[in-house]
C-alpha cells in the first residue's frame, strides 16, 4: 500500500497529460482576483530529479517531458512552472503537482497538501517549505473530506492516486459524490491509468452516471516500453472551467500523432 514512488515515472506521457491540464485549469482560476483553495489528496514528494538513477531506470522521462517539452510555447502555464522549478533547482528538476501549483497559485490562495507515505512526506514538507501550504501525513480522501466546504469556497481538489490500492477504482465514485455534496462548487479533478486491462471503465462508468457534466479527458500514447501496462492518461473534472474541453481536446490531437518509433 504504501510501496509506490512516484520518482519512477515522474516527467512520463501522464504526467505531461496531467500536469499541463492541471496548469491550464489553475491559471484559469487565478485570472479572478479572488482566493481559492487547492487540495491534494495524494501529493507525493514534490520536486523531481530526473538524473536519478530511478528515473533513469524506466526511462519513462526522456519518452515523456524530455521528448514532448516543445509541445508547449513559453508562456503556457505549465511551461512557465516547469522554468520556474529549474531555475531554482537545475535542468533535470521536474515539478509534482504540488509543486507546479505552488508556482501558479497566489499568495492568497492556500494549498493544503496529503500523503500518507513518510519518506515522500517528508520530501514534501522540505519541497513545500518556501511556500504558504500546509502539509499533512495522512489519509488523503480522509483529509479531504475533513476539511470541505473550504473557506473561501473557490477551488479546486485533486485527487491522484497510484491505484496500487485496486479497491479505488471501486470506492473513488463514492468519495468524488461525498465531496460534490459538501462542496457544490469545487473543481474535482481525478486522475486515472489508462491501462491495457481496461480497469478504468467501471469507474469512469460511475463516475458519468453521478455526474452527468463531468469531462473524461483521455489521451492514449505508446508503452513506455515492451510489455509495459499503461497505455494512456485520463482526467474526469467536476465543474470543469470554461474552456476546458478545448483545452484537452488540443492537447489530445498532440498525443494522437506519438508512436513509439518518433519517441525512441
Amino acid at each position: 500500500m504504501l510501496s509506490y514512488q512516484h520518482l519512477y515515472h515522474a516527467g512520463n506521457l501522464a504526467d505531461v497529460h496531467k500536469h499541463a491540464l492541471l496548469a491550464w485549469m489553475l491559471a484559469y482560476l487565478t485570472r479572478k482576483d479572488k482566493p481559492l483553495n487547492y487540495f491534494e489528496t495524494h501529493a507525493g514528494r514534490a520536486l523531481y530529479d530526473l538524473s536519478a538513477d530511478e528515473a533513469r531506470k524506466t526511462g519513462e522521462a526522456a519518452k515523456g517531458i524530455e521528448k514532448v517539452g516543445d509541445w508547449f510555447d513559453a508562456d503556457h502555464p505549465y511551461k512557465q512552472a516547469l522554468t520556474q522549478v529549474r531555475a531554482q533547482h537545475g535542468p533535470q528538476a521536474y515539478p509534482g503537482s504540488p509543486l507546479l501549483a505552488a508556482e501558479l497559485l497566489r499568495f492568497e490562495d492556500h494549498l493544503t497538501l496529503a500523503e500518507l507515505h513518510p519518506q515522500e512526506c517528508a520530501a514534501l514538507e522540505k519541497a513545500m517549505a518556501p511556500y504558504p501550504a500546509t502539509v499533512v501525513q495522512r489519509d488523503g480522501f480522509a483529509e479531504a473530506l475533513s476539511r470541505t466546504p473550504p473557506d473561501p469556497r473557490r477551488g479546486l481538489l485533486l485527487c491522484d492516486p497510484s491505484f496500487e490500492v485496486k479497491t479505488d477504482y471501486r470506492t473513488i465514485p463514492e468519495f468524488f459524490a461525498k465531496l460534490h455534496k459538501r462542496w457544490n462548487v469545487g473543481i474535482l479533478v481525478l486522475w486515472y491509468p489508462i491501462l491495457t486491462s481496461d480497469a478504468h471503465r467501471p469507474m469512469v462508468q460511475d463516475l458519468k452516471a453521478r455526474f452527468a457534466d463531468g469531462i473524461a479527458a483521455e489521451v492514449s500514447f505508446p508503452p513506455a516500453r515492451p510489455g509495459h501496462g499503461m497505455v494512456g492518461s485520463g482526467l474526469f473534472v467536476v465543474n470543469a472551467p470554461f474552456g476546458f474541453a478545448e483545452e484537452a481536446a488540443a492537447l489530445a490531437q498532440k498525443f494522437a500523432h506519438l508512436t513509439y518509433e518518433n519517441l525512441c
